[in-house]
């Protein structure tokens, strides 16, 4: 049994309408007849458009208010980039289901120059430290630029701030049709995507029996196993999304790799691990994978960036 109708919270940007509306096609697709709409909501990162996330402080920047939506009953599902959901939720609320995943690398566009073939000291526009920790490790020549907006305002940039380069993620170029502005795609084992990068999330109240019945024709077992690994080692090493953590599960068969990286902001310092083994046992394998990384100086390196960021009144940017 399905509702007659259900709305959807979503975010204004580009990119999420369409992550909304692709999930309001598939259900009008299973259930003939339902009426979905969208609610579009404005959160504190859409708000905040002049300051690096790294500053703003927080998590669940582009969730929280649409959380807040769910909570008081005026949406009855938000579809979410999963690399932008915190590992809590509210009370009550919860993630039902996580899509197929996406291509998840990182993509350079560029004016046709590779990543490798970038002249010395190039910009580089991005918005993520853990791209920043991650291109810098390999090219600590690069000036950093950070970007805000949605995809075609950061494509602008390159042009509008003299850029070499803008490293975005390929998921969202490749649902938006800018597949041609792309220069080349970054192998994962080089630039590690961030948390749940390329899929996406539906989160709903837990008492609704029927909405969760509703959407869990969504969710993708071997992308559901890989996020979640992943996320538990973020939860594990209390990071944001914010934070230089990266982190990326494979599923082949029954058995999951998962790879995980911590570093200093300037990728001058840093710790890569991986771990295998059974699928169903993902959360687990993800929280000892963080316990090795954080063994190995990860802590240490966490407490810093940590610490750098109270020094600078991070904490503070609202």
């Amino acid at each position: 049994m399905s509702p007659k109708e259900l709305r959807i919270g979503t975010r204004a940007s580009q990119l999420a309408l369409w992550q909304a509306n692709w999930v309001k096609s598939e259900l009008e697709k299973r259930y003939p007849g339902i009426v979905v709409s969208l609610v579009k909501i404005k959160t504190i990162g859409d708000k905040i458009l002049d300051v690096p996330l790294a500053q703003v402080g927080g998590k669940g920047l582009f969730v929280k208010e649409i959380e807040e939506a769910m909570l008081r009953g005026e949406i009855d599902i938000a579809v979410h980039s999963m690399k932008d959901v915190p590992t809590d939720f509210p009370e009550g609320l919860g993630l039902c289901c996580i899509t197929e995943r996406e291509d998840p690398r990182d993509a350079v566009i560029s004016r046709g120059v590779r990543f490798t073939d970038l002249p010395l000291g190039a910009r580089i526009g991005t918005s993520a430290l853990r791209r920043q920790a991650q291109l810098l490790k390999v090219r600590p020549d690069l000036e950093m630029v950070i970007i805000r907006g949605n995809v075609e305002t950061r494509i602008r940039k390159l042009d509008e701030e003299n850029l070499d380069a803008v490293i975005l993620a390929a998921a969202g170029l490749k649902r938006l049709g800018f597949t041609e502005k792309v220069a080349e795609y970054l192998d994962t084992e080089l630039s590690i995507p961030a948390i749940g990068q390329g899929a996406l999330g539906i989160e709903c109240r837990l008492s609704d029996p029927v909405i969760t019945e509703t959407i869990a024709f969504f969710n993708h077992p071997a992308t559901s196993y890989a996020v979640r690994a992943e996320r538990a080692l973020l939860k594990r090493c209390e990071g944001g999304c914010q934070v230089p953590i990266a982190a990326h599960g494979t599923v082949t068969g029954s058995e999951l790799r998962l790879v995980g990286f911590i570093a200093a902001v300037d990728g001058q310092r840093s710790v890569r691990g991986e771990i295998s083994g059974p699928a169903a046992e993902c959360e687990r394998l993800g929280a000892e994978l963080a316990d090795r990384l954080l063994a190995q100086g990860g802590r240490e390196i966490l407490e810093e960036v940590y610490q750098r960021e109270i020094a600078n009144g991070d904490e503070t940017v609202v």
